[in-house]
């Protein structure tokens, strides 16, 4: 199982609005820049995440992105289904009715174990956490922030 570029550009994204939390918002090509995304692809992937109510966008000459909630209360689990869906790593996990084994498969038993483990790995993980790490990595990078527009 691989994630696509969608999930990781989502969260590193995420990971931007979550540095400058509380700060007001962020223009999209701002964000882009700083990750190196094109404006173009960002903006794609921001539709679903305000959708799912994890970011909203301020109108406006200073308007921009904004998370929706507190960074500590957004999870990768619900980032990563917002902009890839189901995370399962194969149908019969979700959907029982895809396969006429299932009450046999002593595969699907390990495939539902992999999916409880990926859920919760990615449920105990905050864009806080995920901000904290950036910081660290990067000092120099989360000091130099400033959006002065």
């Amino acid at each position: 199982m691989q994630l696509s570029t969608k999930a990781r550009y989502a969260v590193r994204a995420l990971i931007e609005l979550t540095l400058f939390y509380g700060h007001g918002p962020i223009m999209l090509r701002e964000i882009a820049r700083r990750q190196n995304i094109s404006d173009k692809y960002l903006e794609q992937l921001m539709s679903p995440l305000r959708t799912r109510d994890i970011v909203y966008t301020v109108r406006g000459n200073r308007g921009g992105y904004m998370l929706s909630r507190e960074p500590g209360n957004i999870n990768l689990y619900e980032v990563i289904q917002s902009v890839e869906g189901s995370l399962a790593p194969v149908p019969c996990v979700e959907k029982t009715d895809v396969c006429d084994k299932i009450d046999i498969c002593a595969t699907r038993e390990v495939w539902c174990e992999l999916n409880d483990k990926i859920k919760e790995t990615l449920e105990n993980t905050t864009l806080v956490e995920l901000a904290e790490k950036q910081k660290h990595k990067q000092p120099d990078k989360a000091k130099n922030i400033d959006y002065i527009i």
